[in-house]
């Protein structure tokens, strides 16, 4: 006989299945499944408490699974830190599924499990807005790599969450393996089917170097150490054949680049004529900065793009003056507020390999953050230090995200992580050439050609959310018209 505690627990289990649909295990049918799940459940409460219930254990459960990596900042100072890892995936996990109880609260209350597919996806939508937003793990996610991600480039991230949440309603209303089976092979071959009718550009002939130290972030900035990994960066940037541009990962150069003139120079002189894009701290009238720069082949900066969407509690912290007088301040940065934010996006020049749209770390987990309205760039360029996320689940979930900012603005990636995975990535998401995780060394990689503008690059989220907003209208006249029906 099954314990009612279990029973009661049965919702966050489904969530913690649903989230093996994620990177690395991108096991999309138990995703379906355990969303189905859920839909199953929420069609059987008895009002809006109850719904809220169910949908907030879900959440906690994929969330928990999910985001489990972000207790690997907390060990890498584990003395000092350590003690923190579960509060903060427990709060974190607990937070995020707030939406989802809500979503599934307002549900009950009106619209049934049409209604909920709505609500669900619109919740999503202000997860990645409020409080600077964090739309990590979103359904969309699921897909990378399993062809329904083409869809991205028409309809986005919310769109394709939109179309998995009804997927997965409808499998709960069918529960037949045949309304899996449809369900599971529609998605992919939409998306196959539509990407078959685009057809790739010719390749250029532009080469990358993308530099991967391997510095582990608890060895990154040991004084031992950083000699170590700083001659590592330069031999690889020495060696020959010489690229047309060179890219080295989030924070390489060890020292701010303020004073860095003769860091610099090394550099330049490592790339043998290449340019050189690197990453580092400065200084700017008191403002500490996380910026990517642009080195010649003289050892002039001639460009600098600073990140302007920064990590909470990683980076900076709320009302960080007050709190580091108890020794409270973000990972990343050395005393109170921690980094400032730049003034946002920037396409860069890279010569002749064109304009690109640069993105530090995080960044490219906002979908908004690889569109500049009104000005289109060559590519996208990603500089990360992914050394925070551990070696698990974190730096494979970060890639597949950029993955859909390819697929989404129809435009290649250049990906340079710490660690990695530091990766060549085309303008349908697909990976040209990668460096595995956790491995020092260098690729050399021809970058893909960008396509014809898409059609989500074109119109944004508007649409998707206009089309979750139209299935919420269908879903409340529906329920009314059922209503009549019983009462007459």
């Amino acid at each position: 006989m099954i314990r009612p505690r279990v029973i009661a627990m049965a919702p966050a289990l489904a969530g913690g299945v649903a989230a093996l649909g994620l990177a690395p295990w991108g096991l999309w049918p138990l995703a379906l499944l355990g969303l189905a799940f859920v839909f199953h459940l929420f069609g059987r409460t008895p009002g809006p408490r109850a719904a809220a219930r169910i949908g907030w254990l879900f959440g906690v459960g994929y969330f928990a699974f999910g985001l489990f990596w972000i207790v690997e900042p907390f060990f890498v100072d584990p003395l000092r830190h350590g003690w923190m890892a579960p509060f903060a995936l427990a709060c974190m996990a607990a937070g995020l599924a707030l939406f989802w109880g809500a979503a599934f609260w307002l549900a009950a209350r009106g619209g049934g499990g049409l209604g909920l597919v709505a609500i669900w996806t619109l919740s999503e939508a202000l997860r990645g807005l409020i409080f600077t937003g964090f739309p990590w793990a979103g359904f969309g996610q699921i897909w990378v790599g399993q062809g329904a991600d083409q869809l991205l480039a028409f309809i986005g991230p919310h769109g394709l969450a939109l179309l998995t949440l009804a997927s997965a309603w409808a499998l709960a209303r069918a529960l037949t393996a045949y309304g899996f089976v449809l369900i599971g092979l529609v998605l992919p071959a939409a998306g196959m089917g539509f990407a078959a009718n685009l057809p790739d550009p010719e390749h250029g002939g532009q080469v990358v170097r993308i530099v991967q130290p391997n510095a582990p972030q608890h060895q990154k900035w040991d004084p031992e150490m950083i000699p170590v990994f700083w001659d590592r960066s330069l031999s690889l940037t020495a060696t020959a054949p010489t690229p047309d541009l060179v890219v080295w990962p989030e924070t390489s150069v060890p020292q701010l680049l303020n004073d860095a003139d003769r860091a610099i120079g090394r550099i330049a002189n490592a790339a043998q004529g290449a340019p050189v894009v690197v990453g580092g701290l400065r200084f700017e009238e008191r403002r500490l900065l996380n910026s990517l720069a642009v080195v010649d082949p003289e050892g002039e900066v001639t460009a600098i793009y600073d990140k302007h969407h920064l990590v909470p509690f990683g980076e900076y912290v709320p009302f960080g003056d007050v709190l580091d007088r108890f020794g409270i301040h973000g990972f990343a940065a050395n005393q109170g507020q921690g980094f400032s934010a730049g003034p946002g996006p920037r396409i860069v020049d890279f010569g002749m390999l064109g304009r690109g749209l640069a993105l530090i770390c995080y960044e490219a987990v906002f979908p908004r953050h690889a569109r500049i309205q009104g000005d289109r760039p060559d590519f996208l360029i990603q500089i990360t230090n992914d050394a925070w996320f551990g070696q698990i689940s974190g730096p494979y979930q970060h890639l597949a995200q950029s993955r859909m900012r390819a697929i989404e603005q129809g435009l290649p990636m250049i990906r340079a992580a710490n660690t990695g995975v530091s990766a060549m990535i085309d303008a349908r998401g697909r990976i040209r050439d990668s460096l595995p995780l956790g491995q020092a060394g260098y690729l050399d990689a021809a970058l893909p050609p960008a396509r014809t503008p898409t059609i989500y690059a074109r119109t944004g989220d508007w649409p998707a959310l206009l089309a979750a907003l139209f299935v919420l209208f269908v879903a409340f006249g529906t329920q009314r018209h059922a209503f009549r029906r019983k009462t007459n």
